[in-house]
């Protein structure tokens, strides 16, 4: 006589919980709740959007909450177009700003990030892609997307992309795209002076869609 099967008791099946990340606070409100508390580390961001679209304003606020917490932060420039003198005017410490300049090269800015992800010691690390051709951008793989986003989840730093359209699309774990609303002047009409743009923020993952509006000053 075959013996009985056991009996399985109080087995419980399910999916696995989602994985929560440690946020970067930008010390923009708008954008902190839309992204449930800032820029997540361990994980691959990517904000996208046009030029004066408010991408380097949000970019200088993370940048200077990171650099002001006593932590390092690594810019891989892949089209040489950073303004040091307009970081620091927006709060950035440039002694704890590693610029890594890449001369127009999107594979060197791609090789530069996956040394500076492996080699540790960042709380944030930016891969500027924001004035490379998107066409230049499209050409790194999904699979290179792919090894980034593994290699950073192992580690304490958050991963930020900008730039023009999105790239790394189901690799990056928070997508940010960002509009001009609104451009603001200051002044009369004999003299008047760009005082900043209203942007609209729109965060959409997984089919599900946020929006929020802050205001990028000049």
């Amino acid at each position: 006589m075959m013996a009985a099967s056991p009996v399985l008791h109080d087995v419980r099946f399910g999916l696995p919980q989602p994985r929560t990340f440690e946020r970067i606070p930008t010390g923009i409100s708008a954008i902190d709740t839309l992204a449930s508390g800032g820029i997540p580390r361990g994980a691959l961001t990517e904000i996208h959007g046009p030029a004066s679209s408010g991408r380097t304003s949000l970019l200088f606020a993370a940048m200077a909450r990171v650099t002001t917490n006593q932590e390092y932060c690594a810019l891989i420039d892949a089209a040489d177009a950073f303004d040091p003198a307009s970081a620091a005017e927006a709060g950035v410490h440039l002694s704890r700003l590693l610029w890594i300049r890449c001369g127009g090269n999107a594979e060197h800015a791609l090789k530069a990030a996956d040394l500076i992800v492996q080699a540790g010691g960042f709380g944030l690390i930016v891969m500027d892609l924001a004035d490379t051709p998107p066409r230049t951008a499209a050409r790194i793989s999904l699979a290179s997307w792919f090894r980034l986003r593994h290699a950073v989840e192992r580690t304490p730093a958050a991963l930020v992309v900008l730039e023009q359209m999105l790239n790394a699309k189901s690799c990056s774990s928070l997508q940010l795209e960002l509009r001009s609303k609104e451009v603001r002047w200051s002044g009369s009409q004999f003299g008047k002076l760009l005082h900043g743009t209203e942007v609209r923020a729109q965060s959409c993952k997984h089919y599900h869609t946020q929006s929020a509006t802050f205001e990028a000053h000049r």
